[in-house]
């Protein structure tokens, strides 16, 4: 029986593919393509997977080649068409694969000469703002929508009706830009760049300062999903919110973190993955079936996603005192379902139903899946010595 780090090497390699002599990333077999956004959330898990740090080079200066008006391209089309910008995340993204990159590999060389002036123009162009009005409001906080269009990774639309608009101030892309001004306030440390470093951190400053007032919910004890326009505020309870505590540099930290983390656990948790919206919202859709309208309606409305336990973990740990050994083992007994689907089918996928049995669904081969399963276990340190036999928690 194969251990976990073999099963995660051979199923990591599989989205790995080249587009015109290039590296890059499949998002999922076997009908999608490679997307900035889920490469970008991909590939630190990746990279502990496998170890291919130089195809993962090749990944970051091709998108960041491909950078536009402080936007990273959702898909690349096929040859003599022009790239997609039409996601509000895959550019905060991108300062967390180059963060664990740059941790992976410690080339400040390469980071330095291609990569440094990328980060600075994003965050240029957030402030000048950019397509769809993604912008940095008076308050520091990021916002952006436009009708018919889907920005955030809840991106189902059915014909003109985006099912999740979520216009206005989504909860996650004010975690991703906090970690982003935060990872450019370190690079401009590490290179001796004192301009960009401090504007970097009153940024960030400023972000964090307005947060949660805005977003905290304290009738349930969580965050806002979204702050719409003329500051009304959305309390679905979604996962969005996860990044808030589980990010490098986390906006939440103590009380409200860990309210955030139990909120979670209690409404979304579920064996292949976090729900995409409480079971008790009369918008619930339990199961993803039937036809495209239908299973496209349930997409993010109740239907449980794999890799977002990797963020949850992460949190987690951070409200659990990290490597506390009762806070470790837990996090272990929970990736123990991906990790038995991993072993029978050889990989893992896209989706799961919300309610038990959570019958897997959509792509059976997902690319941020698998990626987000290894990055977590390299953090528990479950290599090939730790699952010699069925159980990820129990040494051979």
């Amino acid at each position: 029986r194969a251990s976990l780090g073999t099963g995660l090497r051979r199923a990591a390699e599989q989205f790995f593919a080249r587009r015109a002599g290039e590296p890059t990333v499949v998002a999922g077999y076997p009908w999608f393509t490679d997307w900035g956004r889920d490469t970008m959330i991909a590939l630190p898990g990746l990279m502990a997977a496998t170890g291919r740090t130089e195809d993962a080079r090749g990944i970051l200066r091709q998108f960041a080649r491909h950078a536009d008006r402080g936007m990273l391209p959702n898909w690349f089309p096929e040859v003599g068409q022009e790239p997609e910008y039409n996601t509000i995340d895959a550019a905060l993204w991108f300062f967390e694969a180059v963060r664990a990159w740059f941790d992976a590999t410690g080339d400040a060389a390469f980071i330095k000469a291609e990569i440094y002036p990328v980060l600075k123009s994003i965050v240029h162009w957030h402030l000048r703002g950019t397509r769809y009005g993604i912008a940095i409001d008076d308050d520091g906080l990021v916002t952006g929508g436009a009708p018919g269009v889907q920005l955030t990774w809840m991106d189902a639309r059915i014909g003109d009706w985006v099912v999740t608009p979520r216009f206005g101030k989504p909860v996650e892309i004010q975690a991703l830009w906090y970690n982003a001004l935060r990872i450019l306030e370190e690079f401009g440390r590490e290179f001796d760049d004192p301009v960009t470093k401090l504007r970097a951190m009153e940024l960030a400053d400023t972000c964090v300062r307005h947060f949660e007032p805005q977003f905290w919910n304290a009738e349930a004890s969580c965050l806002y999903d979204v702050i719409e326009e003329e500051g009304r505020p959305d309390a679905s309870i979604r996962p969005n919110q996860i990044l808030a505590a589980s990010l490098r540099y986390p906006l939440l930290m103590g009380l409200r973190a860990r309210q955030v983390v139990e909120c979670v656990q209690r409404e979304l948790f579920t064996p292949f993955g976090l729900r995409t919206l409480a079971p008790g919202d009369v918008r619930y859709r339990p199961r993803y079936e039937g036809g495209v309208e239908q299973r496209d309606s349930a997409y993010h409305q109740g239907t449980a996603w794999p890799w977002l336990l990797g963020p949850f973990i992460d949190a987690w740990l951070r409200v659990h005192d990290d490597d506390a050994p009762a806070a470790r083992q837990q996090a272990i007994t929970w990736l123990e379902p991906l990790a038995d689907h991993l072993e029978r089918e050889g990989q893992l996928p896209e989706i799961a139903d919300g309610d038990a049995p959570h019958q897997p669904a959509g792509c059976f081969a997902q690319a941020w899946s698998v990626s987000e399963l290894a990055r977590v276990a390299a953090r528990l340190g479950l290599d090939d010595r730790l699952r010699e036999t069925r159980s990820i928690g129990r040494p051979a």
